[in-house]
């Protein structure tokens, strides 16, 4: 047992610091590694494990990491490869967020940022593009989406609409196998009354507050990492006031530029509202129900992936959470593109992302070499 810990420890921690571009990026080399290299799993294998973690929420290439262990090396197992996966993200993450503590207010850091921004919205509207077509694959899942995107946009509250358009896809999903023709989509009452759940009082920036936030929002991240853009939007920013819109953008840079899995954006906010301590308590929070989701999840995967309920009520959150993603998107955009420079800026990212495949890394640093060109020259 030891040995394969410390097989899995080792891989994983190299795969935390090397693993740049998002969680397709990080399961194709965990796929590269444990398929191909050490034959620890078959393709079939790994293609299971790879459906299982689209059945719960959390961040996807980190449930990988938190399966694969379990299946090499048991418990211990998946403890020891979805911590070493996290920890180099985390630790790197710290780095930086001390860095913008202590220089963000020089103006060259504000001219590096400028450029930063623009790029950042540009990779999130070309992962909204891509994941499109997969998750509004029907004409009943783009309906359920555009009135997902009316309800977030007029301020609805962001964990009833995801549960409001999984049940309402399972409804739906229901009267079509019953050979019943559905009306045209409407909200019930019921999900009207779930949408208007009036935002809590702000608390204190503490600790266990802290750390609860991000234990909520680990629970309901599906979908895409870039989904957590919009719970944090909406807790952070909206909800509590604890961040400032161009912090929240910054944190998301800060998440783009490192290795590892991008919920280390929490990491850096966490460190903004509370240093090392607000750091450790909000990765503990974003990162802990993957690994409990994974832990109950193991004995129950082939009754869920076998189950057309738990997968009509996974494409309506899917749809959901990526209509969420494009509204908080759009409203961040007017605080990143601000002027014809940025503009520029946004619209040829999004061209070398989509067209040319360009690493998002890449186009990160490009961005902030040109803020300092502009502004810096300016």
């Amino acid at each position: 047992m030891r040995p394969r810990l410390a097989e899995l420890a080792l891989l994983f921690l190299r795969l935390g610091t090397t693993a740049f571009g998002g969680p397709a990026v990080h399961i194709a080399m965990m796929q590269d590694e444990v398929v191909r290299r050490r034959r620890w799993l078959s393709d079939a294998e790994f293609l299971d494990l790879l459906g299982a973690t689209n059945l719960i929420p959390g961040p996807n290439s980190t449930e990988m990491a938190i399966h694969i262990g379990h299946r090499r090396a048991g418990w211990p197992g998946l403890v020891v490869a979805g911590a070493c996966f996290i920890f180099p993200a985390a630790i790197i993450t710290v780095v930086l967020a001390w860095a913008y503590v202590r220089f963000g207010a020089r103006p060259e850091v504000g001219w590096l940022l400028y450029g930063v921004k623009p790029v950042v919205i540009a990779i999130i509207v070309q992962a909204i593009v891509a994941l499109a077509p997969q998750a509004a694959r029907t004409p009943r899942l783009w309906v359920l989406g555009a009135a997902v995107a009316v309800l977030a946009a007029a301020g609805a509250n962001e964990l009833a609409v995801l549960l409001v358009a999984g049940l309402a896809n399972v409804a739906l999903a229901a009267a079509m196998r019953s050979g019943r023709q559905p009306g045209a989509f409407a909200l019930s009452p019921l999900a009207l009354a779930l949408v208007q759940i009036p935002a809590s009082v702000a608390p204190p920036v503490a600790l266990a507050p802290l750390f609860w936030v991000f234990v909520k929002i680990g629970s309901v991240l599906f979908g895409s990492g870039y989904v957590l853009l919009a719970f944090l939007r909406a807790e952070l920013v909206d909800r509590l006031g604890w961040l400032s819109q161009a912090q929240l953008i910054d944190a998301i840079a800060i998440g783009q530029v490192t290795p590892g899995p991008l919920s280390s954006t929490a990491t850096f906010v966490g460190y903004l509202l509370g240093g090392t301590s607000g750091a450790i308590a909000a990765t503990g929070g974003i990162f802990l129900p993957a690994f409990a989701f994974v832990a109950l999840s193991v004995p129950l995967l082939p009754r869920l992936r076998a189950s057309w309920i738990a997968a009509a009520f996974l494409d309506g959150v899917n749809v959901a959470s990526l209509a969420l993603m494009a509204v908080v998107t759009l409203l961040l955009g007017r605080a990143a593109v601000v002027d014809i420079p940025t503009s520029l800026l946004a619209a040829a990212s999004f061209v070398l992302l989509l067209r040319y495949r360009v690493n998002a890394t890449w186009l990160i640093f490009g961005g902030a070499l040109a803020g300092w060109l502009v502004r810096g020259g300016a």
